[in-house]
């Protein structure tokens, strides 16, 4: 018994839509349970990448703060890899066991990377570059350990973070 077949109790027994995207996303870049691909994480890693850099590159501010939030499918309309329209069909199938703590996830990165933009531009310009570095390298942390949470959800997790486990790791 593989893997994707031990998660199969989680959908509903006959259900010929899952089964039908199954066979779809089977030679794909898409966990064949969840219908969910890593690639729509590169949207988050190049804002945090730019986060990092504010302290030795303060003018990169002004990019981030350019940056933009986009929807799962809203990335796959605009990338360039080879299953992006598997990726943007299936989506509609992914099992909300997987999907509801996906978007839980999701919109918490997108309200802790806006909160970081706000609090990188005040330490900046309180011009204590100690402070904003410290704290470009917690926040940047804390988006990366809300990227893995859906990491793990796009590889079969069904479980997001709560918001006292994102309190504690904002140090609230």
């Amino acid at each position: 018994m593989n893997d994707s077949t031990l998660k199969l109790p989680i959908v509903e027994v006959g259900d010929t839509v899952y089964e039908a995207m199954r066979e779809k996303v089977q030679d794909s870049n898409l966990d064949p349970t969840t219908f969910l691909a890593t690639d729509y994480l590169n949207h988050f890693n190049e804002v945090v990448m730019l986060l990092e850099m504010i302290p030795d590159m303060p003018e990169i501010l002004d990019e981030a703060k350019d940056w933009q939030p986009k929807s799962y499918k809203d990335h796959f309309v605009d990338s360039t890899i080879a299953d992006r329209e598997i990726a943007i069909e299936a989506y509609d199938a992914v099992p909300n066991i997987y999907k509801e703590p996906f978007e839980t996830t999701i919109g918490q990165i997108n309200t802790t990377i806006a909160s970081a933009i706000v609090s990188l531009e005040r330490d900046l310009e309180g011009g204590n570059i100690d402070l904003l570095r410290e704290n470009a390298t917690s926040l940047s942390r804390i988006i990366q350990r809300l990227m893995d949470t859906a990491s793990a959800i796009i590889h079969g997790s069904a479980e997001a973070l709560d918001q006292s486990e994102i309190d504690d790791l904002l140090g609230i």
